[in-house]
């Protein structure tokens, strides 16, 4: 089950500078234990203490917000294509 990842600019240094890597997982948290083997350190980039996606870390399952989806046990199938992007601070206040 092959599965696109698009890596954001700033965990490209993770993926040796790699855009887009290929991972297998049929859900996102394997797909996250899939990216972590191959490039040690991308899970801890992504993912706290307690295993849940950091607050400042959108991941998007053909477009969709996992948070509005099924979290890390959103299911994945064989051409999808998962963005990781990195939440963009700021606001006025």
């Amino acid at each position: 089950m092959s599965i696109t990842v698009r890596i954001p600019t700033p965990l490209r240094r993770v993926t040796n500078g790699e855009e887009k890597v290929t991972v297998e997982g049929s859900n996102l948290n394997e797909i996250i234990g899939s990216l972590d083997d191959q490039y040690p350190g991308i899970k801890a980039r992504i993912c706290n203490d307690q295993g849940d996606l950091r607050n400042f870390v959108n991941v998007y399952v053909n477009g969709e917000d996992v948070r509005f989806l099924e979290g890390l046990e959103t299911s994945t199938k064989t051409g999808d294509e998962i963005s990781i992007v990195p939440a963009v601070a700021g606001g006025s206040g």
